[in-house]
């Protein structure tokens, strides 16, 4: 199954993932705080120490919200929860992640409800950051004062990810090839290079881990959820989880749904989707995404130089990179895999529809800048060349997770026959799939059942959603069982707070239980 990763500015540019392997999505990546040596992890259990942190708001966005403290503390949770996943350090053996969190909390706070604790997807986001972003209010994207007038605002990086333990094996250099790699190596020749370089992946990452690699999947990250929910103090959760986050609190509510208030999720994952209907859902998704965007194109031709046909315009492009990819300021040549990741991270935006227009006009007279600027905002890749553990935490959780691994010869038949259905998107996501199967650690799944005994659930939608497409958002709020699906008929991945009908309702939900309605559906505007 595929999940993917956002400036203040764009918090709903959350991540939420393409396919394990090639597609590591991601939003935006700015830089991370790292706690000092006097900060120390409270042990499991215990009440962890809390300290004031305007640094990390300072680092993120050059400033902190105003009217908001932040403060940051650490917390110590069992390497393995002994949900059976085959590694061989158990709950009693002492070994330990440690877990970065992050409470935003406003001084006008008036009846304060308990703790809000967010996570932006991924999987390998930052949820400390997503703290951050979401403290600056709604005219920065982030979230309404009657929210954080009664919650604090509580963010965690989930195991292995950024400050949290952090898995980091795979050179930047790798990362480069696998941005830049042709998104459809049709010769048995490119194929076989790709594979070359997953597997040399994935022995890295094996090399350096071992058998704890099936520690940072879901089932244990859930785990750790109920920690932060101890640490905050709180007798029950409250939680608002996007994209690859739907996935992580389905899983919590499975596993603790006596301890959760209310629950949130917006952009849903089907946690019953194995790796190729997964890969398949988001072809189709991307696909119907780039055909919204085309059909903008053609109706704004001042605004789109693409116009009148964006879809041959963008073919034209990538044809051309092939043959004579145009080389950038910093050495790099603008090949059909960059062009490609700068199409895949405007679509998760409606407002980069115009930036993709401009980036690929540009392209065509020999300036590759606005299409490395995408597809680097995209990856995370910095002005350096470095990139962050956002795409090695994302590979390792997502085949942490993944029990279906198809064949060769099945993706190389999936290749051929997306390449059909899904032009631009379904090479690449049938390629993809060798991210996982090249994976030297045992998966450790989730459970895929109902919530009994959660309260009502909402799960949010977005019916132009191109990452976690909309048909996913009835299966998830179905297997769970209390399930409430609330509908947004916009464009872009992830919904609250984006408009005010779908703000309304959610804002109700959390603060006053009151569940939306059924078959509630929030206009585009």
């Amino acid at each position: 199954m595929t999940r993917t990763p956002h400036r203040i500015r764009r918090v709903r540019l959350t991540l939420a993932g393409l396919v394990a392997g090639a597609l590591l999505a991601a939003g935006c990546t700015l830089p991370a705080f790292v706690p000092g040596a006097a900060d120390r992890a409270a042990a499991p259990g215990a009440t962890p120490t809390w300290r004031a942190c305007p640094e990390v708001a300072q680092d993120l966005v050059g400033r902190g919200a105003r009217d908001m403290r932040y403060e940051c503390a650490r917390i110590a949770v069992p390497r393995n929860w002994g949900t059976g996943s085959g590694a061989t350090a158990g709950p009693g053996s002492g070994e330990t992640f440690e877990i970065a969190l992050l409470r935003a909390r406003s001084t006008r706070q008036r009846d304060r409800i308990g703790s809000l604790v967010v996570n932006p997807g991924g999987p390998g986001g930052s949820g400390v950051d997503t703290a951050v972003y979401l403290s600056f209010g709604p005219a920065f994207g982030g979230l309404p004062a009657s929210v954080t007038e009664r919650f604090d605002i509580v963010g965690f990086d989930p195991r292995g990810v950024a400050r949290s333990s952090p898995v980091k094996c795979i050179s930047d250099a790798d990362l480069d090839a696998s941005f830049g790699f042709d998104p459809d190596p049709a010769s048995q020749e490119a194929f076989d290079d790709y594979r070359s370089l997953q597997q040399r992946v994935g022995r890295g990452c094996g090399d350096k881990y071992g058998d704890q690699l099936p520690l940072y999947g879901t089932a244990q990250a859930a785990r750790d959820m109920d920690a932060v929910r101890a640490a905050v103090g709180d007798e029950q959760l409250t939680y608002l989880g996007y994209s690859y986050g739907t996935l992580l609190g389905a899983t919590y509510a499975q596993l603790y749904p006596g301890n959760l208030r209310a629950m949130v999720l917006d952009g849903a994952v089907d946690p019953r989707q194995k790796l190729v209907a997964g890969s398949e859902s988001q072809a189709r998704g991307f696909e119907r995404a780039f055909g919204n965007f085309a059909r903008w194109c053609a109706a704004n031709a001042g605004r789109c130089p693409l116009a009148p046909d964006a879809r041959a315009a963008v073919t034209t492009a990538m044809d051309k990179a092939k043959a004579s990819p145009v080389r950038g300021a910093d050495g790099r040549e603008a090949t059909p895999g960059w062009i490609f990741y700068a199409i895949v991270s405007s679509l998760y935006t409606e407002s980069g529809w115009e930036k993709l227009a401009r980036a690929v006009d540009e392209l065509e007279v020999g300036d590759p800048s606005e299409v490395f600027a995408l597809a680097d905002a995209y990856t995370g890749r910095g002005e350096d060349g470095h990139y962050s553990n956002l795409f090695d935490a994302n590979l390792t959780i997502n085949c942490a997770d993944e029990t279906e691994r198809p064949g060769i010869d099945r993706i190389r038949a999936l290749q051929s026959r997306w390449r059909q259905q899904y032009p631009l998107f379904g090479p690449a996501l049938a390629v993809g799939m060798l991210g996982c199967v090249e994976w030297p650690g045992q998966p450790d799944p989730y459970p895929t059942g109902r919530a009994d005994g959660a309260p009502p659930i909402v799960v949010v939608g977005t019916t132009g959603d191109p990452a976690t497409p909309y048909e996913q958002t009835a299966r998830l709020a179905a297997m769970l069982g209390v399930g409430r699906v609330l509908t947004w008929e916009g464009e872009g991945h992830t919904a609250y707070p984006q408009t005010t009908c779908v703000t309304a309702a959610v804002d109700a939900y959390l603060i006053s239980l009151t569940v939306p309605r059924e078959g509630l559906r929030c206009p585009p505007r």
